[in-house]
């Protein structure tokens, strides 16, 4: 029963943690970009990637303050959404899911090759540039504070806190933007894009504008996990993690404001608790050696997931908030 305690505590600290805060930053811009723009993009990592390295190369390698690093990631996310939109979004909604699945892989491949290196630091990637954000905490950064069970450093607690005003303000926005007449607009063309274009809207640049807005948000979450990690890394970068963040949106709720914040808490709650309780049940004999060992409980605790996922889409496939509706995707 204590290790099981134990398991719980630690899975909350994941719940509010900044892995959280990175999967529900990426999963709003989804959210943007497919629950309500009908925009299949699979390649969210890769405006989370410029975000990190946007503020990393800024303040490493160039010697550029923080804040500034901050604008870099964040213009360097409208480009790549501009780059990405301009060939693709006059075409069918696959050709745009193919473009930036390829895009996010190309990138990371590009960010951690040998050429690169001086640049973004290759396979090792950058590190020591989150000194000067850490430093604004209003709390001593050094002291270990206790909170829900487990232990947090005063950095850890500084990062979470602004991670999860970042996190509300990105809702809020989305709130208000989808109650606007673009919102209406961007809504529409997710359920029918002609009928839209036959009212005079130019679908195209709502559909890029989208694009951009959710790009940002991916950014934001990039440079949260950066900062959080304390290093940038490319292949943290992975295409999987879009994958995660769709999962956590699907959990949620696609086109529901808070669905895709709620998804990312208990996608990560219920990974974590997976991982830390079986490892307990292994320790004690509950479960035995040989039938399942340590070192497979990482991949397990996906299957669970997965298994998981599939139930809730044959049963619920509108999510926990979502409505079903809204899920109806005219991707053409």
């Amino acid at each position: 029963m204590a290790d099981l305690l134990n398991a719980f505590a630690i899975a909350g600290k994941a719940f509010f943690g900044f892995q959280a805060i990175f999967f529900a930053l990426l999963a709003i811009g989804i959210n943007v970009h497919f629950g309500y723009t009908g925009l299949l993009n699979f390649g969210q990592i890769a405006f989370a990637m410029l975000g990190g390295f946007g503020i990393a190369i800024s303040v490493s390698q160039w010697g550029l303050p923080f804040w500034v690093g901050v604008l870099v990631g964040v213009l360097a996310a409208v480009v790549l959404a501009l780059l990405l939109g301009l060939p693709t979004l006059r075409l069918r909604a696959d050709y745009l899911a193919i473009v930036t699945i390829a895009t996010a892989e190309g990138l990371r491949l590009v960010f951690r090759s040998v050429s690169a290196t001086p640049v973004t630091g290759g396979t090792r990637g950058l590190s020591a540039f989150n000194r000067d954000f850490i430093a604004l905490a209003p709390w001593d950064t050094g002291r270990r504070y206790n909170l829900i069970g487990t232990t947090w450093s005063g950095g850890e607690l500084w990062v979470v806190t602004v991670g999860w005003i970042l996190v509300a303000l990105c809702s809020l926005l989305v709130w208000a933007l989808m109650r606007s007449p673009w919102g209406r607009v961007v809504k529409a063309i997710r359920e029918d894009e002609d009928a839209v274009r036959s009212l005079g809207k130019n679908v195209y640049a709502y559909k890029m504008q989208a694009l951009v807005l959710g790009g940002i948000f991916g950014a934001f979450g990039g440079m949260v996990y950066a900062v959080g990690t304390g290093s940038a890394i490319p292949d943290q970068y992975q295409n999987a993690n879009t994958f995660l963040a769709y999962a956590a949106l699907i959990l949620g709720g696609a086109a529901r404001v808070l669905g895709p914040v709620i998804g990312s808490m208990l996608l990560l709650f219920i990974l974590q608790f997976a991982d830390t309780g079986l490892r307990s049940l292994i320790a004690n004999g509950v479960i035995p050696a040989e039938l399942l060992s340590s070192t497979d409980v990482a991949q397990l605790r996906y299957v669970l997931v997965g298994i998981g996922l599939m139930l809730l889409l044959v049963f619920r496939p509108q999510g926990i908030f979502g409505d079903r509706r809204e899920v109806m995707l005219d991707a053409r």
